[in-house]
């Protein structure tokens, strides 16, 4: 029972860490129902004696039972046998909770598809747990598999080091360790053990170990950002979660581009329009497959609108993203082949899960408005959709009053928003990646925007987000895109009046801030000071309608789209390395590497400290009188070596085969094979000469490893494999490896 219970608070103690990702609802419950009802079929089964096979069937009903009638009930008999319209039904929940997972952002609200996915899981993993753990006793490899499904959320949503979620399961792991201990079989008498009781070793090993790894953490080095960095080179985050990728040392090349537009285009990827809960969430409206001809729809302007059309041919180098970037408004996408989405709502193009960005080549026709400055301030920027006026929070004080003290005076809803551009954009704030990201000034809610309001200094989601917020509070439609800068012009290769080639760095991810106008369309504003090109429009008297959209801001000059190099160092914080006598080295600081490098090695180290503490611990206790500990520990030395150890066999016997076969001494083994029989049958039990018993069991140990190969005795001291392995296991019971049958000596 004990072992049972200990195995199901090491499922739940893993799948805390969910919690982060799922908002807390009714799959909660469900993780707890299915995997207690799992786990007690298993116990019931086994108190009837029944086979291992037939106990992991009877699990494997109730599981699928129980998630039929939680979530297929309707496509069930009698509410838990599943019908093949039940199995159907399967693909189609996967395929939207993946669906959800990959457009959202954490943590996501509780759907169906969501639940049952995760319900599923908890069951499926309950029934190996508790096959790992109870029929092949094996708890440290359930406890690796429970740490591996752990660090799933932590890598799908990186965050602060969670210190509370690790010493939970750090402690629910060490409770399964010891509780799997507490069933092995005793001596017959209560023996006097090693000096302290095995409980309170255990517990000090746990708490060094707790306390270890809380302190070290912080010190290694920052893993990169898994959502941000893929095996293609760089991704896209459409979670606004860009901080940790603009800060990265190592930029790459994302994409090239021509177009036939004056300079290069913005690159979007997705938009994020609705703010709830202090998040802005990527849209996800309905979609229809992009295939070459079908198009995305003409032009949301009016007809007395100016239209410019531009085509812009898009090679991805190194990307790897759902998201494919193309400028707006993007009105037909071709060359992309199958496995994309068409967003129509937002005029993005997203992967059906089925492919990526990875060497894509593609061309994107736009028509993009270009309304005089009479035609936009005789707009009003409002386009009816809830998701774009929603301000689902409380909004901090220092936010209205902002948005109402720049925008004062102002008579229309597009000068409102150019004062905010302007002010943005103006001597009272600067660009800087430094944010104070463990004050929680790394995101994009209300308490951020406060928090760079009143420091003045921050980066792009810093400035798309304040805008936005600001212009919902003033009463208008906005949203916030998450994409790429104008690439950088390349004019090496220009032969005989070829197109001008632009380069776009991972470097150049940014966000920025649209507002609707009614008659227009989506306008898009660049706050964010230093980067990208101001919107402004002309007066029909001056040219206005011609080409100023920002959208095809030219990134030539020194105001508009920086150079990789500048946007990774915004701040100019390397401008003193040249005056260094050694800048290849500056500023790098080797403590962190050697701290991990130390933590490897240790972490290799740790198998042989454990084989090497439970073997003294042994030894002690055979010392004070418990022959079968010293029985155990020439068992494990042979499990080590690969030497079949079936619990068929009696001491005599297996005894005699490791003198036979594989070097042992005689003498010595039977020795001690006499004594654990006087420890077994005696009514004294055990034997008062521990002495004698510890050194026989240390000469046949000795024999046993002297037998084999060297390679095989680093392997056995190093990695000991009685520390998964027990003996009469079917893992104990394979033929003997390395050499270990053939004696040396």
């Amino acid at each position: 029972m004990s072992l049972a219970i200990a195995s199901w608070v090491a499922l739940l103690a893993a799948l805390v860490p969910l919690a982060s990702v799922i908002a807390p609802g009714a799959w909660i419950a469900g993780v707890l129902v299915v995997s207690l009802a799992v786990l007690a079929a298993g116990f019931i089964a086994r108190r009837a004696t029944l086979p291992a096979l037939v106990v992991s069937l009877i699990e494997a009903a109730v599981w699928v039972g129980l998630v039929t009638g939680i979530f297929l009930r309707e496509a069930a008999i009698v509410f838990v046998v599943p019908t093949l319209h039940a199995f159907r039904l399967v693909p189609e929940l996967i395929a939207d909770a993946m669906q959800q997972i990959q457009t959202g952002v954490a943590p996501l609200p509780e759907t169906t598809a969501l639940a049952f996915c995760i319900v599923t899981a908890a069951g499926l993993i309950m029934i190996v747990v508790d096959h790992v753990v109870i029929t092949a006793r094996m708890p440290l490899a359930a406890a690796i598999a429970l740490i591996a499904v752990s660090l799933i959320p932590s890598l799908a949503v990186p965050g602060p080091f969670d210190v509370i979620g690790f010493v939970v399961l750090a402690a629910a792991i060490l409770f399964l360790l010891r509780a799997e201990t507490g069933t092995r079989y005793q001596p017959p008498r209560a023996a006097p053990t090693a000096p302290g009781s095995t409980s309170a070793i255990a517990a000090s090993i746990g708490l060094v170990a707790v306390l270890v790894a809380v302190a070290a953490t912080p010190l290694l080095p920052t893993p990169p950002s898994r959502a941000s960095w893929g095996p293609g080179g760089s991704t896209i985050n459409a979670s606004l979660d860009l901080g940790r990728d603009l800060r990265r040392p190592d930029p790459v090349t994302v994409l090239t581009l021509t177009t036939t537009g004056v300079g290069a285009p913005y690159l979007r990827a997705a938009s994020l329009s609705s703010f709830n809960d202090d998040i802005w969430k990527p849209d996800f409206t309905a979609t229809a497959p992009l295939g070459d001809g079908d198009g995305l729809g003409i032009s949301d302007a009016g007809a007395d609108i100016a239209v410019k059309k531009t085509t812009t041919k898009i090679h991805i180098e190194h990307l790897s993203a759902r998201y494919l970037p193309v400028p707006y408004p993007a009105t037909d996408v071709t060359g992309v082949g199958d496995g994309w989405l068409a967003m129509t709502s937002n005029r993005t193009i997203v992967s059906n899960g089925t492919t990526s960005t990875s060497g894509a080549d593609y061309t994107v026709t736009t028509e993009v408005p270009e309304p005089t400055l009479e035609q936009i301030e005789a707009s009003t920027a409002h386009s009816g959709d809830a998701d774009t006026l929603g301000l689902q929070a409380v909004i901090p004080t220092i936010i209205t009053e902002d948005a109402r003290r720049v925008t004062a005076g102002t008579t229309t809803d597009y000068d409102a928003l150019l004062a905010l551009q302007n002010w943005f954009r103006g001597p009272d704030f600067q660009y800087s990646l430094s944010a104070p990201v463990q004050e929680g000034f790394d995101g994009s809610g209300v308490s951020a925007i406060a928090s760079f309001l009143e420091a003045k200094s921050g980066y792009c989601v810093h400035f798309a987000s304040a805008f936005a917020m600001m212009a919902r509070v003033l009463g208008m439609s906005s949203r916030i895109v998450v994409g790429y800068l104008p690439g950088t012009p390349d004019t090496s290769g220009i032969v005989n009046g070829d197109s001008v080639v632009y380069t776009v760095s991972s470097t150049q991810l940014h966000a920025w801030p649209e507002v609707y106008f009614s008659g227009i369309g989506w306008v898009a504003f660049e706050p964010t000071k230093s980067l990208g090109a101001p919107t402004g429009f002309l007066p029909a008297s001056a040219g206005g309608g011609d080409d100023v959209s920002p959208t095809d801001a030219p990134s030539a000059t020194p105001t508009t789209a920086p150079s990789p190099s500048d946007r990774a160092d915004p701040d100019g914080l390397r401008a003193d390395d040249a005056n260094t006598g050694d800048s290849a080295h500056a500023g790098v600081n080797l403590l962190p590497w050697a701290l991990g490098a130390a933590g490897v090695v240790l972490l290799l180290l740790v198998p042989l400290l454990c084989g090497t503490l439970r073997r003294r611990r042994r030894d002690a206790a055979a010392h004070h009188g418990d022959t079968l500990a010293a029985w155990n520990s020439v068992r494990d030395a042979a499990i080590d070596l690969g030497i079949p150890v079936p619990v068929s066999e009696s001491a005599r016997v297996f005894g005699a085969r490791l003198v036979r076969d594989h070097g042992a001494p005689e003498a010595e083994t039977l020795r001690l094979v006499h004594a654990v029989e006087q420890a077994a049958y005696a009514d004294a039990g055990g034997t008062r000469d521990g002495r004698a018993v510890v050194d026989a069991a240390a000469a046949v140990r000795t024999g046993l490893y002297l037998s084999v190969s060297g390679g095989a005795r680093t392997r056995a001291l190093l990695f000991p494999r009685s520390l998964l392995v027990r003996p009469g296991s079917v893992f104990a019971r394979d033929g003997a490896r390395d050499g270990a049958s053939t004696p040396t000596r």
